[in-house]
């Protein structure tokens, strides 16, 4: 056999050991890094264009913070949204005003700061999060696309369809979803040992990007939590072309035009907000990894972690008659005070 060129680096991470003391060597390399800072990569320099960028990165942020707790906040204080549809935009407020607070913080600090270091434990934090509201939401819009279809489809019988309680079980389904799905899978990643490279390519601690660095063979779990991903959003995709199915074919047979367009109306928002948020997450977990690089991972990811949630209050507000109303019976009473 001839000669062989031995790396340094495996000179340095492979020391020459007894036997016996092999295997513990092993075991104490492979956890080590349990503890070590991971490093992530941002998605901006301090170039002019990228300043330019960072500031509207932070513009959306605040913006959509904003308007969805005035969203929470209308549904809240005026009685005629108390009514199952909107009871069900508040929990999607609520995962929106979560969704951005998970990443772009952390992501502002590190530019702001020039230090893109996190934790183990901020690491798996963040991971755990991000699957939780994204599963919470992907399965929420698909049942506010039931909702649709009661209140189009059987509008006499809407109210005992979506009772109270019926309306608290699809809240809480959403969210246990979410935390069952996301403590499976988070605790299945922290058991790889991440003994590689400890800088993430990725401006947050997303679970693909993060599989990238362990020293272990992953294929099995990515093929896995592949099949997972196509059924957590195939269901929910299921139910809301099977609901808006049924919907289309009940707007087509009425034969009242204002109540066509009055139906049409109501479910336009909730098909934008749907088509906004899976239009990116089927890109990013039903498309193989081999067609989308870091680049575009980065660029879905924040779509669906801050554009999207930036835009829905928007897309309810000024598609919804009755949350304009709303709007503008706080603000009239905001002036009538202002006045005395």
């Amino acid at each position: 056999m001839g000669d062989e060129t031995v790396p340094t680096e495996t000179l340095v991470k492979c020391p020459i050991l007894p036997a016996g003391e092999r295997t513990s060597w092993r075991m104490a390399e492979s956890n080590q890094p349990m503890t070590s800072d991971f490093i992530l990569v941002g998605l901006f320099n301090h170039t002019g264009p990228h300043l330019v960028l960072f500031s509207l990165v932070a513009t959306m942020f605040t913006a959509g913070l904003l308007g969805n707790t005035a969203l929470l906040f209308l549904i809240r204080a005026d009685s005629r949204l108390h009514v199952p549809m909107y009871f069900l935009l508040s929990q999607l407020s609520l995962l929106d005003i979560g969704f951005p607070l998970v990443t772009i913080p952390k992501m502002a600090a590190g530019f702001l700061l020039g230090e893109g270091s996190i934790s183990f434990g901020g690491c798996a934090a963040q991971m755990f999060f991000l699957m939780l509201m994204g599963v919470s939401e992907a399965v929420l819009l698909s049942l506010m696309s039931y909702d649709r279809y009661a209140a189009v489809c059987h509008p006499l019988h809407y109210p005992v369809l979506m009772r109270r309680q019926v309306c608290l079980l699809m809240a809480g389904t959403s969210w246990l979803s979410g935390v069952l799905v996301a403590s499976v899978q988070t605790a299945i990643a922290l058991r790889f040992p991440y003994c590689a490279s400890r800088t993430v390519d990725h401006f947050c601690c997303e679970l693909p990007a993060l599989l990238k660095l362990s020293c272990a063979d992953t294929s099995a779990y990515e093929l896995a939590l592949s099949v997972s991903g196509v059924l957590i959003l195939l269901l929910p995709i299921s139910l809301i072309v099977t609901s808006y199915g049924l919907v289309l074919r009940a707007v087509l047979h009425m034969r009242s035009a204002e109540a066509r367009h009055k139906a049409l109306a109501t479910c336009s928002s909730h098909l934008t907000v749907v088509g906004l948020f899976y239009g990116a997450a089927v890109f990013m977990y039903m498309v193989p990894g081999a067609f989308h690089g870091p680049h575009q991972d980065n660029v879905l990811s924040l779509f669906y972690s801050l554009v999207t949630p930036t835009l829905n209050p928007l897309v309810y507000s000024l598609r919804n008659r009755e949350v304009r109303r709303a709007m503008a019976k706080v603000i009239g009473r905001g002036g009538c005070r202002a006045k005395r």
